[in-house]
């Protein structure tokens, strides 16, 4: 199950579709999902949940709601204290967006501004100011997201999968069946 890393993959229009529609219909997540979320993060990781985008910890949820239920395939269950990285990797895989600051509108504009004027913009559009400073950013989300778990003093696979969950798999540092079990959940294949 490889994933190639070409433009068209990073844009997946179908994923982003749902992901835009689902950001605009979001609500928070309920109390309860929240609970269930935090007991598998830490006090520094939680502190950097919350600071997610009430729609961004909503997914974060459905994705690791979905690695709980299918965690047989790694033969864990969500009980084992060796799921914890995982499940922590789900809730956190995102974290990075809430660095640029960026809604559901600016977003959209900033990842079809990647696409069309390529990845390799983003460090210099982050070097700027205003809003082409945080599609800059927002585009680096992935390595803002491992740096803000490394200061949290995160698993060092909860921040590998934050850096390399749009990377192919052949560049995963954590096991590959757990990275194509979170990848599935993340694709809501799940």
């Amino acid at each position: 199950m490889s994933v190639e890393d070409t433009s068209a993959h990073r844009l997946r229009p179908l994923h982003r579709a749902e992901r835009f529609l689902g950001s605009l219909l979001a609500s928070a997540p309920s109390p309860d999902d929240e609970r269930w979320a935090e007991q598998f993060l830490d006090e520094r990781e939680i502190t950097a949940f919350r600071k997610m985008s009430a729609a961004d910890r909503r997914h974060a949820i459905g994705v690791t709601r979905a690695v709980a239920r299918n965690l047989e395939r790694v033969d864990l269950s969500e009980d084992d204290p060796g799921a914890r990285w995982i499940l922590a990797a789900g809730l956190l895989h995102d974290v990075g967006k809430s660095v640029a600051g960026l809604g559901t509108y600016g977003r959209s504009v900033a990842t079809l501004s990647g696409w069309i004027g390529g990845h390799d913009m983003a460090a210099s559009w982050a070097d700027t100011r205003g809003f082409t400073r945080k599609v800059g950013l927002y585009l680096q989300y992935p390595e803002l997201g491992a740096d803000v778990l490394r200061m949290a003093g995160s698993d060092d696979r909860v921040v590998a999968w934050a850096a390399e969950h749009h990377e192919p798999e052949e560049s995963w540092t954590i096991p590959i069946e757990v990275g194509r079990l979170l990848q599935l959940a993340d694709d809501g294949r799940l």
